[in-house]
C-alpha cells in the first residue's frame, strides 16, 4: 500500500479576518486536490502586514491605490518565504509581477456592493455615507447628487461599526457573506445601480512560475467561467493604464457563452459617470474595447 506523500504549503496572506477566511478557504479546496492525488497537504499561513493596513489614516489614492494591500504579499512569495499567495482580486493591479502567475481563479461569490445601514431608496436628502472607494462614491452622486461623502477604512468589523455614526457604509457583499455578518438592513445593489471593482468577489492564487508542480496543483481550482469574466474585467483595466487612478468598474458575465461586459470610467472634470456595455467573444477584447470606448468618451467631457 502506498503510503500519503506529506507536502507543505505556506500560504502569504494579509492577517485581517477576511484575508484569513480566503487564504483558509483556498487552503481547504487544495487539500482536496491534493488528497486525490496522494498528496497529505500540512497548510502554514504566512501573513504580512501590507502598507494598505498599516496606513488606515489616509484615503488608499493617496497612498498609491490599487497594489497597497498585495504587493508585499507577493514579495513572500517571490523571496521564498512562501509557496502561493491568497488576494482578493479587486486588489490586484491588471499587471502580473514578472516572475508570478494567477495561476486560480476560484468560482467567484456575490460580486455586488452592499448598502448597509439604510436602503438606498430610503436614504434621506442629504444623508452621509461613508466609503473609500471613489468608484463608489462616484456612482453613488451620480444617483443622488444631494449625498455627502466621508472616507471610510479599516477592517469588516471597523467599517460596520461605523453605522449610526453615518447614515450608511458601503462594502461588499462577499465581504458580509464570507465573515457571516448579518447587518439588521442591507441592500444590495444591483450591478446596474452600481456597477463593481474589477475582479470584485473573486479571489485570485498567485504563485512562482517556475513552480511548475505547485502551479499544476493550484491550477485544478480555476473556475472556467470565471477566469472568462475577470479577465475580460483585467484587460478593461490593464488598458486603462494597468492602475488607473480615475474611479472605473467592470463587471462581466456570460450569456449564452459570449462575455457580457458593463464597464464604467468617471469624468473627473464633469463628474459624470460615462458607462458601457459590450458583448463578444473574446474577453480580452472585450475589456480593451470598453476602456478604449469610455476614455474617449472621458477625453470629450
Amino acid at each position: 500500500m502506498r503510503l500519503p506523500h506529506t507536502i507543505t504549503l505556506r500560504i502569504a496572506t494579509r492577517a485581517s479576518a477576511l484575508a484569513l477566511w480566503q487564504a483558509n478557504h483556498v487552503a481547504e479546496l487544495l487539500a482536496v486536490q491534493a488528497e486525490a492525488r496522494g498528496l497529505l497537504p500540512e497548510v502554514e499561513l504566512v501573513t504580512v502586514s501590507t502598507e494598505g493596513d498599516r496606513r488606515l489614516d489616509v484615503a488608499l489614492s493617496a497612498i498609491g491605490g490599487k497594489g497597497v494591500f498585495v504587493k508585499e504579499v507577493q514579495a513572500a512569495v517571490l523571496d521564498g518565504r512562501a509557496d502561493l499567495a491568497v488576494h482578493s482580486a479587486k486588489d490586484l493591479p491588471a499587471l502580473t509581477p514578472d516572475g508570478l502567475v494567477i495561476a486560480a481563479l476560484p468560482e467567484r461569490a456575490d460580486p455586488r456592493d452592499a448598502l448597509v445601514g439604510v436602503r438606498l431608496d430610503d436614504l434621506a436628502a442629504g444623508a452621509t455615507v461613508a466609503t473609500g472607494s471613489a468608484r463608489r462614491r462616484a456612482q453613488l452622486a451620480a444617483l443622488r447628487p444631494d449625498l455627502g461623502f466621508v472616507e471610510l477604512r479599516g477592517n469588516i468589523d471597523t467599517r460596520l461599526a461605523k453605522v449610526g455614526e453615518v447614515d450608511a457604509i458601503v462594502v461588499a457583499a462577499a465581504a458580509l457573506d464570507r465573515l457571516g455578518r448579518t447587518p439588521e438592513v442591507v441592500d444590495r445593489l444591483g450591478v446596474d445601480t452600481m456597477i463593481p471593482q474589477v475582479g470584485q468577489a473573486a479571489l485570485a492564487v498567485e504563485t512562482r512560475a517556475d513552480d511548475t508542480d505547485l502551479t499544476a496543483l493550484v491550477a485544478q481550482l480555476d473556475h472556467a467561467d470565471t477566469r472568462r469574466c475577470v479577465t475580460a474585467e483585467r484587460s478593461f483595466l490593464e488598458t486603462l493604464g494597468g492602475d488607473c487612478e480615475l474611479p472605473a468598474g467592470a463587471y462581466a458575465t456570460l450569456v449564452d457563452g459570449a462575455v457580457r461586459l458593463r464597464a464604467m470610467l468617471l469624468a473627473v472634470e464633469t463628474g459624470e459617470v460615462c458607462r458601457t456595455e459590450l458583448v463578444g467573444e473574446d474577453p480580452v477584447e472585450m475589456g480593451t474595447n470598453a476602456a478604449h470606448e469610455l476614455s474617449q468618451r472621458v477625453e470629450l467631457r
